[in-house]
């Protein structure tokens, strides 16, 4: 009866010990684990899709020589995908060999989607979209004919080519909880400059491209956390409005209102933006690298991740 007691008694212990280490200390610093703010992260795994056709942005201009010059169907068919037969202009060609067919892109809309977006782009290099791979069949006339094995998105005739070069695997993490309010840090940081498409809104499988790279010791595998502080919100044209519509009710004495309208309120609580906590919208992982900038895929999302989000290295 005695071993009894005393075995109640120890699981009793136990269960308290547990209960404290899942939610935290109440009064302390730590934080308590809940759903709210520490939700279950679950990442979807890139597929190849996902690694071959996520484009980048180049340190340099790539060579323009080899580029594609019409298809079977010319002029009948512009655009070519999987299986159609292509034409390929320039030299070095091997029958058997693989290339990459990329597109040099433009922004035809050329309107920033945050503040010196346009310099900070044209600093980091040339934006390329990959469209897929080709073999080649056949060198014997001036023009190589090739065969399309993959394609991301339709080939058109100036698309250029590359050697193809095999991408390397990704590790990924088992589920975790995801600190929504975890501070900044001083490990590695940077921003999305850009995202996939030109994309200005971004979900969970979206591409996006970092400021970051080798040069700051980044690598392929890596995690980055997507932030966003409220200050960002106040400098966004457009939900920055809702900063400046009433946030009271009729039948509160002293209104409160946040920092766009102190000027213009009498009296009530001010609401200093910029002492809210910056909040994590996603996880993004690095496909690839170059020199000062990174491909990343969004593997787990709360929200829209922004192009302009601040993104800062996640060691889980």
């Amino acid at each position: 009866m005695k071993k009894t007691g005393l075995l109640l008694v120890l699981c009793a212990a136990l269960a308290a010990s547990a209960q404290q280490n899942t939610s935290g200390d109440q009064t302390g610093t730590n934080p308590i684990v809940t759903a709210a703010s520490f939700p279950f992260e679950r990442v979807q795994t890139p597929t190849d899709a996902d690694l071959y056709c996520a484009g980048f942005i180049s340190e340099h201009v790539l060579p323009d020589a080899n580029y594609v010059a019409g298809g079977l169907h010319t002029p009948i068919a512009s655009k070519f995908q999987n299986g159609d037969l292509i034409y390929l202009t320039g030299g070095s060609y091997q029958a058997g060999q693989q290339y990459s067919i990329l597109r040099e892109l433009r922004d035809p809309n050329e309107q920033e989607l945050f503040q010196g977006q346009g310099r900070l782009l044209k600093m980091l290099g040339q934006p390329y979209s990959e469209l897929g791979r080709v073999r080649i069949l056949d060198t014997r006339s001036k023009m190589a004919v090739a065969q399309v094995d993959f394609s991301c998105d339709s080939m058109v005739p100036g698309d250029i080519v590359v050697p193809f070069a095999e991408k390397t695997p990704i590790s990924f993490h088992s589920p975790v909880r995801f600190d929504r309010y975890l501070p900044a840090s001083n490990k590695t940081s940077g921003r999305i400059v850009m995202a996939k498409d030109f994309d200005s809104e971004i979900g969970t499988g979206g591409k996006v491209y970092l400021n970051v790279g080798s040069n700051q010791g980044v690598k392929v595998g890596d995690y980055f956390r997507a932030t966003r502080s409220y200050e960002a919100d106040l400098k966004d044209p457009v939900d920055s409005l809702s900063f400046k519509a009433s946030e009271s009710e009729d039948t509160e004495k002293n209104q409160a209102a946040f920092e766009p309208n102190l000027l213009t309120r009498t009296k009530g609580p001010s609401i200093h933006v910029a002492d809210m906590p910056r909040r994590a919208v996603g996880e993004i992982v690095v496909l690839s690298t170059g020199p000062s900038t990174s491909t990343g895929m969004i593997v787990f999302s709360l929200e829209d991740v922004h192009v302009g989000d601040d993104v800062e290295l996640d060691e889980q």
